[in-house]
């Protein structure tokens, strides 16, 4: 049965991505997992992989093309089926090609090209026919949608399934999510804006001006956003990373390359098995609710020549150092080559900031909204401490502070997460256990 391949949702705040690439063409077999098509976000340059069996019958938009979140991009069949288009809800769109398309030609002049036309009114979210449930009364979801429902925390009993017998698939978790990005928010309170000081160029010799990239627009606007609506609090450990330190060297004489162990490494499982104890940190705002996330799926910050922008690994609570390593490993260099996956950058429940390695003390970060909190890790550094016998010498220790959103959290929860965090690194055999 044929079935729409949709432009995919690769963030918090994507509304529209641009097709860079196929690197599938029509007529070409696919597997679950193959990569499709390279799409450009705001923050990257993703790998767009497929989650269905068959073969790519039609492409449905161009490489350089904009495509709203939702959009189809593609049509997935069997090689022999024929397509029907206005069954999949395209009414009115071209039938397929049995090869690839030919290259675009020099458009016609406006009074000869027909008016394309009109879209139907897009159904909201609270307008869209509940899922229907089989006799059993179970609901029918494919593996992808129950795993994308989970991540983004929707109700599967709120969404249209549109595969068989009312089976709920990836899509209709697609069109659910951009049908509820249209949906006319409720009102809230705007903050006064602050009118900018022009600057002042008095004094002033020369100076290079550069357009914002996309990456950088994303971040300036997410980021006020942020210390606008979040009420930061912060609060800041030292700890102790001798044993830590210890068995990082212990356990890296015998891992392969691929699994060593880093310093961030061990902060980010000490901050999963934290945030186990502390679910107020591994929580979302979200309006007159607050979402308390299931999983624990840790962001990292990665810095790019183009901005910064976040992985995230999944279940890290659940996993091993070793294999925390190795994920965290691959996604960074796939970041660092502007070829993500697209799952690298879903699902993030709290986020881990390092500048360690740039020999940074002490920082503060911004929350990543909607998260509630966000830990910025400083280097390891040797001071002098005073040891139980009163003499002054020297220690190994890492300062931490968490910025919490107060909305969602107080000073006693936060300073409790950082007290289990600080205990995790102190005594490591905590965290492989």
């Amino acid at each position: 049965m044929a079935e729409l391949i949709t432009m995919p949702k690769l963030g918090f705040d994507m509304a529209e991505g641009k097709l860079e690439e196929w690197v599938k063409q029509v007529g070409d077999s696919i597997k679950d997992g193959d990569v499709l098509a390279i799409i450009e976000t705001d923050k990257a340059s993703v790998e767009v992989t497929s989650f269905q069996t068959g073969t790519l019958r039609q492409l449905l938009v161009q490489a350089g093309d904009i495509v709203p979140v939702g959009a189809p991009i593609a049509v997935l069949g069997t090689a022999d089926e024929t397509i029907d288009l206005a069954a999949l809800g395209l009414a009115g769109a071209a039938a397929p090609k049995a090869a690839p398309p030919a290259p675009a030609k020099a458009p016609e002049p406006a009074a000869a090209r027909e008016p394309a036309p009109a879209e139907p009114a897009p159904i909201l979210p609270s307008q869209q026919p509940a899922a229907v449930a089989p006799p059993s009364g179970r609901l029918l979801a494919s593996p992808v949608a129950v795993r994308m429902a989970g991540e983004l925390g929707i109700d599967l009993a709120s969404v249209h399934g549109s595969g068989p017998d009312g089976r709920i698939v990836k899509r209709d978790i697609e069109t659910y999510l951009s049908e509820r990005e249209k949906a006319p928010a409720r009102p809230t309170p705007m903050p006064v804006p602050v009118p900018a000081m022009a600057p002042s160029l008095e004094g002033m010799e020369g100076y290079r001006a550069e357009a914002l990239t996309p990456i950088r627009k994303t971040i300036a606007r997410r980021m006020v956003e942020s210390k606008q609506q979040a009420p930061h609090f912060y609060i800041t450990v030292a700890v102790d990373m001798a044993a830590a330190m210890a068995l990082r060297k212990q356990l890296n004489t015998v891992l392969p390359e691929e699994s060593r162990i880093s310093v961030n490494d061990l902060v980010v499982k000490a901050a999963a098995v934290a945030l186990r104890e502390h679910p107020s940190l591994n929580a979302s705002f979200a309006g007159d609710e607050i979402h308390y996330h299931d999983r624990v799926n840790v962001g990292m910050a990665v810095a790019r020549e183009t901005g910064l922008l976040t992985v995230v690994i999944k279940d890290c609570d659940k996993k091993s150092l070793a294999q925390i390593a190795r994920d965290s490993r691959t996604m960074v260099n796939r970041a660092r080559e502007g070829r993500m996956q697209a799952d690298d950058m879903l699902g993030g429940t709290f986020t881990v900031s390092n500048l360690g390695m740039y020999d940074v003390e002490n920082f503060i970060a911004i929350i990543n909204p909607p998260q509630a909190a966000i830990l910025a890790v400083g280097a390891v550094q040797q001071v002098p401490v005073v040891d139980a016998n009163g003499q002054v010498v020297a220690g190994s220790r890492l300062k931490a502070t968490v910025s919490a959103d107060h909305r969602v959290t107080d000073g006693a929860e936060a300073a409790g997460f950082m007290q289990t965090l600080r205990k995790a690194l102190e005594e490591p055999l905590r965290l492989l256990v």
